[in-house]
């Protein structure tokens, strides 16, 4: 028997919904939501799951196991409670205004509050069509629900946020996809993640109403929004509103700055894919720098203007909040306090950005010397094609074991210019190390400072595709061994050192490991 989940469904009760019941795609005007119910699978089967997750829903480990709790979260069976919706909104993508949008294959379950208080949202994705869905069918394959169902969890235990994923679960049916968008379709093995947010309201909920005009359904969706989601905010009227779009550019700010401090890519950074929580959102195209490159993108929608690469994401999700925020103008009186937000978002990033600069160096505080110091550091990083997982992570022991520059040297790619580039990190380290005499840290605080920030192990694409290839053939137990490294990312895992080797030549150009498309 599953456990009864206390269900507080406020999205569907108390903002309006969609008035036509045809599962057909359409446009949907003067609405948030629509209710749609998951389309049942053939043999919906548990692949893995979060225990953390599950145990923080209710779920025992047994019942997390049981034939229901896959029937449930493969979308062939409703828990008492659960209210079954997609969501209305728009949306930038690539820049452009793309109009109505919407959840095409993500299906709400309803809302859960657990024994916490906390409020969990429950959603299916690849549980079938939506009236968003336009021509697709709903559904996703193995391959990127492996992806974004490892990385939502490895993601968590790094410390960024992000949503989160409950289950993986296979449904025995087949989806015909054309990977690459070149006319070659095939069929792969079905799957659905159900993911967990506290909210995945996004900036495109907000850009659709505004952009047709519907300011009632736009007060409605902020005033619920900042009661709902931001409790914490006190004030009235605008001040309040202000104050809100304020702490929505501030937190985009810290999960932008988590993302460049562990080597993330999201890949497609529309706005229909930025969550007003400022947590990390849509696991598509993804990647993790494994040499370090400020140009690389793992997209290869983006792959020739390179919008969403790797040194650009805090200048796009800059530009993004400046769509949301003209989206919210027409129910402002003015629009300094828009303003005012978007400096707060500049502010809040550099301040971010400089913490981030003395927690990788290891320093107390970030000195205008230091901010030159990682721009060199980086510039060399990126001539000598290093790994920047290994390089700072060795970095860290540096801090109480001077045998530079040998320390480094399972970071680089290239041999030839390991050996050109060497006498340049030995000058750059002699520079650290003259920085760290004025740095009142201990050598042993200051490594365990630097291994606290800059993790031994991240969910690099070669080792996902590898576990999505072993579970295409039959074997699913690199999920399962990557999930469980995964949890535990800053720490040394004796026995595990594979999973924190730098990217193997077979993977430099293979599909999966760095090309990656919209697929799903």
């Amino acid at each position: 028997m599953l456990p009864e989940l206390r269900f507080d469904n406020a999205f569907v009760r108390e903002l309006p919904g969609d008035s036509e019941t045809s599962p057909g795609p359409r446009e949907v005007r003067g609405a948030l939501h629509s209710s749609v119910a998951p389309l049942p699978v053939s043999a919906p089967r548990l692949i893995a799951h979060s225990a953390e997750m599950a145990e923080s829903l209710g779920f025992s480990e047994i019942q997390a196991n049981s034939r229901e709790f896959a029937d449930v979260f493969g979308g062939n069976a409703l828990m008492d409670g659960m209210q079954t919706y997609a969501t209305n909104y728009g949306g930038h993508q690539f820049g452009n205004w793309a109009g109505q949008l919407g959840d095409g294959r993500a299906i709400s379950l309803g809302e859960v509050l657990n024994s916490a208080g906390q409020r969990w949202e429950l959603q299916l994705k690849g549980a079938g069509p939506t009236p968003y869905s336009r021509r697709a069918d709903g559904r996703a394959v193995l391959r990127s629900s492996v992806r974004e169902f490892l990385c939502s969890e490895a993601m968590h235990h790094l410390g960024v946020p992000t949503t989160r994923a409950l289950s993986l679960v296979a449904t025995g049916d087949p989806v015909v996809r054309d990977m690459f968008y070149d006319g070659h379709p095939a069929a792969e093995k079905g799957a659905i993640v159900c993911r967990v947010a506290p909210s995945f309201i996004r900036f495109g909920n907000f850009e659709l109403p505004s952009s047709r005009g519907e300011n009632g359904v736009l007060n409605q969706l902020i005033d619920f929004t900042i009661r709902r989601d931001f409790p914490e905010l006190q004030g009235k009227g605008e001040d309040l509103r202000a104050d809100w779009f304020g702490e929505v550019c501030a937190r985009t700010a810290v999960m932008v700055a988590h993302w460049m401090r562990v080597g993330f890519v999201h890949g497609v950074m529309n706005t229909d894919n930025m969550s007003i929580l400022g947590l990390t959102i849509d696991y598509g195209p993804y990647g993790w720098i494994d040499n370090f490159d400020p140009e690389w993108t793992p997209n290869t929608t983006d792959r020739q203007h390179r919008r969403y690469r790797f040194g650009q994401q805090a200048q796009v999700a800059h530009w993004n909040l400046a769509c949301l925020a003209q989206a919210l103008a027409p129910v402002f009186g003015s629009i300094e306090p828009l303003q005012a937000g978007l400096q707060r978002y500049i502010d809040t990033w550099m301040a971010a950005d400089r913490a981030n600069i003395a927690a990788k160096l290891g320093m107390l505080e970030c000195r205008e010397e230091d901010l030159v110091l990682m721009q060199d550091l980086h510039g060399w990083m990126t001539a000598a094609e290093v790994d920047m997982t290994i390089f700072f992570r060795a970095l860290s022991d540096l801090a109480t074991a001077q045998r530079a520059p040998e320390m480094f040297a399972a970071a680089f790619y290239d041999d030839a210019k390991r050996q050109q580039m060497t006498p340049i990190l030995q000058s750059w380290l002699s520079r650290y190390a003259v920085r760290l005499e004025s740095d009142p840290q201990s050598a042993e605080r200051r490594c365990e400072r630097m291994r606290a920030v800059n993790p031994r192990y991240v969910l690099r694409n070669w080792l996902a595709q590898q576990a999505i290839d072993m579970a295409d053939a039959g074997d699913e137990s690199e999920i399962h061994a990557l999930l469980d490294v995964m949890r535990h990312p800053y720490d040394d895992q004796p026995g595990r050192e594979r999973f924190a080797q730098r990217r193997p030549d077979w993977a430099r150009n293979k599909a999966g490991c760095s090309m990656l498309s919209c697929s799903s």
